[in-house]
């Protein structure tokens, strides 16, 4: 598990398979249970990365922590552009 970061509530963890991909998968884990509440993927259809709730259980979330979501969701998207070629 690589942290990318760390708020009050939540990790990030960066769980990326593979070294070719263009894309990552971020896991969005609470901190207290360790339980993993959603990922932050690439959505190919919107050409960005969206958030995507783990269905197994309910979730409740407030403004803290989904701005600390929209937060890694900018980050990727800026990495996405800088590492993206010029003309695409």
């Amino acid at each position: 598990m690589k942290i990318i970061k760390q708020t009050k509530y939540l990790y990030f963890s960066d769980e990326s398979k593979g070294y070719n991909k263009k894309t990552k998968t971020i896991a969005v884990i609470n901190k207290s249970s360790g339980y993993l509440l959603a990922y932050i993927e690439w959505y190919g259809a919107w050409r960005q990365y969206c958030f995507t709730p783990n269905l197994e259980f309910d979730t409740v979330w407030n403004n803290t922590c989904l701005k600390d979501v929209l937060e890694v969701i900018d980050m990727l998207m800026k990495e996405r552009q800088i590492d993206k070629p010029k003309g695409e």
